[in-house]
């Protein structure tokens, strides 16, 4: 379970680095375009294949017109349905700076400010530490800098907890680390922000969207929403990894809807035409059609750095968390990105001081699309092209060795655990709310969350248990419930692993038997 949500809902960040003089720099001939562009069509379609993903759509944009625009490979895996550049993905995290755009929007409209703190507008906003409550501005929602741990409570979408639920469950995860003194990235906040904007517009986040971007910039194939991606005729299915296989989800999965449940921080649907157009717009620096639909100066507030992600290295270079964008220091121009993973995985990103942009959709988590990236705009730039692509396979291949030297063994001489019976019952924590545990056909059974999501408890080593997931579930990978059990063999609680993050997010008490039947 712990490997299927970081495929969900985990950000990977993968960059390439290298020096190479400023002064060197001239944008590419017409010709040297031409060959640049075909010399990454096939890299692309190569790399493609070498990391088994199923559908891939590339779009380019260079001073603000799209010049490069092709889909690779196929929808579904094993099909013949091939991916177009009209093919509809789920865009992931890249959705955020679509959030802070709007809410730069309301700045320029004067409803807040970004310094303003964000109890004034919205009453019920807590956090864990009061203090902290007091102090949170606008800005910081969208800084990944609140102190929590990264990814808290993420499981809480996946499990069937809805925005309302989630927005209040922050208030009880404790922090890891100073208020602003370090990066951890949250999808939760974005939901706060949302408020804000929706509070403003007297509209959803949904419909603000639509009537203040999409529709502005002509992005016709763009939706947010479930319905609309169930419903679209070119679109893409969502495939994961089970073990080496890659399998496609099912178009009615039971899970699909998580993303939209995060709405704000990742429910976005498109395709390289309309993020062409948001690409544009975004070197254009809030202009589309002559019109500057938001200023430059909240537009730059959108893409300048607030928070440290990375202090460079030989390999790494530094970089920023901006409002919904990274901020990545290159030679021989910074690059603003971002990527977003549901189970497809998303690259867009642009070099200002070049007019040139790129967005990569694909059907599958890899790191390529970040990879190809990173090397179009060494491409661009006249620098020599590295071999990314196997470079980074053959480095996921040599995790995958340690991975399995690492996973857990199964002890030779186990301590048996107690009767079921001692196991059964009902837990609680404030973030993730009650959990059952019953016994079913001679076995341990727990069910969780709104979507009452089903794992067996297999015996492990006494107090011990592996889970498995149940029923059509992002896969069956294990985790661990380790029981706390007293001193008089009473069971206390129960520890879920991969709920257990920094601050014991995964730790439930017992309820008392009158507690847990109301």
């Amino acid at each position: 379970m712990k490997k299927i949500i970081a495929v969900l809902l985990v950000l990977f960040i993968f960059i390439a680095g290298g020096a190479f003089a400023q002064d060197k720099i001239t944008k590419p001939t017409d010709e040297n375009l031409k060959k640049i562009l075909a010399d990454f069509d096939q890299y692309a379609a190569k790399a493609r294949a070498d990391w088994k993903i199923p559908g891939m759509a590339i779009g380019i944009v260079q001073d603000g017109r799209l010049i490069f625009a092709r889909g690779f490979g196929v929808k579904t895996s094993g099909g013949k349905d091939p991916v177009t550049k009209n093919t509809i993905f789920q865009i992931g995290s890249t959705s955020k700076a679509f959030t802070a755009t709007l809410a730069a929007m309301m700045v320029d409209e004067g409803k807040f400010k970004w310094d303003d703190k964000v109890i004034d507008h919205l009453a019920d906003f807590r956090m864990y530490d009061p203090w902290v409550t007091r102090e949170f501005q606008v800005v910081d929602l969208m800084s990944q800098r609140s102190g929590m741990p990264a990814y808290a409570a993420d499981a809480l979408y996946i499990l069937g907890f809805d925005r309302p639920y989630v927005k209040k469950a922050i208030r009880h995860i404790k922090p890891v680390t100073s208020f602003r003194s370090q990066y951890a990235y949250q999808n939760g906040l974005w939901l706060v922000a949302a408020d804000l904007i929706e509070k403003y517009t007297a509209k959803t986040w949904e419909q603000a969207l639509q009537e203040r971007l999409f529709n502005p910039l002509g992005m016709s194939y763009s939706s947010a929403d479930k319905q609309s991606f169930l419903n679209a005729k070119d679109v893409s299915s969502l495939h994961v990894s089970e073990g080496d296989k890659i399998i496609t989800l099912p178009k009615n999965w039971e899970f699909l809807d998580w993303s939209y449940t995060a709405g704000p921080a990742g429910a976005i649907n498109s395709n390289v035409v309309d993020m062409a157009k948001w690409l544009a717009f975004q070197m254009d620096n809030g202009k589309v059609n002559d019109k500057q639909l938001v200023s430059m100066a909240g537009m730059q507030v959108v893409h300048s750095p607030k928070t440290i992600v990375n202090l460079g290295s030989d390999v790494h270079k530094n970089i920023f968390y901006c409002l919904g964008w990274l901020y990545m220091e290159h030679s021989p121009f910074p690059i603003i990105w971002h990527n977003g993973g549901t189970a497809m995985k998303t690259m867009v990103a642009y070099v200002p001081e070049q007019k040139i942009g790129i967005v990569i959709l694909s059907n599958y988590v890899t790191q390529l699309p970040e990879l190809l990236a990173f090397r179009f705009f060494d491409q661009y730039a006249g620098k020599p092209a590295k071999d990314l692509s196997a470079e980074a396979l053959a480095e996921l291949e040599r995790m995958k060795k340690e991975e399995k030297t690492r996973k857990p063994v199964t002890p030779k001489n186990p301590l048996p655990a107690m009767s079921l019976g001692k196991y059964a019952g009902d837990y609680y924590n404030d973030v993730y709310a009650r959990i059952s545990i019953s016994i079913v056909n001679g076995n341990l059974i727990l069910v969780m969350g709104p979507k009452q999501v089903k794992m067996a408890l297999r015996p492990w080593d006494k107090d011990v248990f592996a889970m498995h997931w149940l029923g059509d579930s992002p896969g069956a990978e294990s985790g661990f419930a380790a029981f706390q059990v007293d001193p008089q063999g009473k069971v206390t609680g129960v520890t879920i692993d991969f709920l257990n993050q920094d601050n014991d997010l995964g730790i439930f008490k017992r309820m008392a038997e009158d507690s847990a039947k109301k």
